[in-house]
């Protein structure tokens, strides 16, 4: 391991000689294989792209072209448009719901993308919203999607993963499918429910068994729980639709997810970065593929090497889970009582000692696509050479939160 690691600092060194940390890189070797290995564990289901854990037109085109993978799954309504006007797909869904009215102008006055988009919807609440920006008679008919809460509740006030959707139940399902087909101006075309808490949350947490434990044996009841409950669910809806497809999972549940029978497709994005809260995986772990490098610029002591910059910190609860990790050289660690600060990193451990002024460490976020929030460009490195550089969102001006 330590062989390999070296094999790939050095790499990543070589190939970004010419450039000035911070900066940011993903292996495309590492990027291919794991957009293989999620495709290889659907289990011939597609797989929809989460376009938030990748934040890169051109990485989101490299992966849609391999086999296995079709759509996009975007964060808003203003990315779904501009990916679709940009030519990177044709089948979007949209993973929140919307009331962004702009943008909802703007797609209920183009038939070609109301024909490629499809609205997130969990009440009836977001149709009126919608129905105000333009009325059914003079707008084109629109694609929407039933977000089914995935979240366990094994005993009254007890809620085990996200809290999203309203509708729970088969029942509530069934009425709200029921309502959505009675409405003038819209299509129910699917259905969606993210397993947050199987697919989102790692089941070997480091140093922490009994909490492994517990979670392992949460996520198999959820699983069981939801199995019945999602199968229900989409029988409900069918009653009233005719759905093109069903939505489930992350790449923390690939697996699992493909093996439910009412699932016919799945989402997945971080596992082709592989971002540090997937080391906490035991079923899958994919191959880290993006970094961004931080300069040492000071010797504080002997023992220590610190950073220009490295507080590149996660959404989430507030934990050292998501803070950046410093990966190579191994055996470097952040020191406690500063971690990742917005100016300066110190780091200590053994590897701190080797590490002159003007070096490079190489850092993986705890995040996959939030990484891209940092750097306006991605360098994509084959070998040891840089054989493209393409613009995150941001470097395209995009800001879709």
């Amino acid at each position: 391991m330590a062989i390999e690691s070296d094999k790939l600092r050095d790499r990543l060194d070589r190939a970004t000689a010419h450039l000035d940390p911070p900066y940011a890189v993903v292996d495309l070797t590492a990027f291919d294989a794991n957009s293989a290995a999620l495709a290889e564990r659907a289990a011939a289901k597609p797989v929809r792209l989460a376009s938030k854990s990748v934040r890169a037109r051109g990485l989101i085109s490299r992966a849609l072209a391999r086999p296995g993978w079709r759509g996009v799954m975007a964060f808003t309504l203003p990315e779904a448009i501009w990916l679709v006007r940009a030519g990177v797909s044709d089948d979007v869904l949209v993973a929140y719901p919307s009331v962004d009215r702009a943008a909802l102008a703007g797609l209920a006055a183009d038939p070609t993308l109301a024909d490629a988009i499809t609205l997130m919807i969990d009440g009836t609440g977001q149709l009126d919203l919608i129905d105000d920006v333009r009325a059914p008679g003079q707008r084109a008919e629109l694609r929407v999607c039933l977000d089914l809460d995935a979240s366990w509740r094994p005993v009254r006030g007890v809620h085990v993963g996200v809290r999203r959707s309203p509708v729970h139940s088969a029942r509530a399902a069934g009425e709200l499918a029921a309502a959505i087909t009675r409405r003038a101006g819209f299509r129910l075309v699917g259905l969606m429910s993210y397993e947050a808490q199987i697919a989102g949350l790692g089941d070997a947490p480091p140093g922490q068994a009994l909490l492994a434990g517990a979670i392992r044996l949460a996520q198999r009841r959820s699983y069981r729980e939801l199995l019945t409950r999602r199968g229900a669910a989409v029988a409900a809806v069918r009653q009233h639709a005719d759905l093109e497809f069903v939505n489930g999972g992350g790449t923390g549940s690939m697996a699992a997810t493909s093996a439910d029978p009412a699932v016919t497709e799945i989402t997945a994005g971080s596992g082709l970065y592989g971002p540090t809260l997937f080391d906490a995986y035991r079923a899958w772990q994919p191959t880290p593929a993006a970094f961004f490098a931080c300069a040492v610029v000071r010797r504080p002591t002997p023992e220590l090497a610190t950073v220009l910059g490295g507080g590149w910190i996660a959404s989430g609860p507030a934990a050292d889970s998501r803070l950046p990790r410093p990966w190579l050289p191994t055996g470097l660690k952040l020191v406690g009582t500063e971690g990742a600060g917005e100016v300066q990193t110190p780091l200590s451990g053994a590897a701190a000692a080797t590490l002159r002024v003007g070096d490079r460490v190489w850092f993986r976020h705890a995040k996959a696509g939030e990484l891209c929030e940092r750097v306006n460009e991605l360098h994509l490195v084959e070998g040891d050479e840089v054989v493209a550089t393409v613009p995150t969102y941001r470097g395209e001006g995009q800001a879709f939160l």
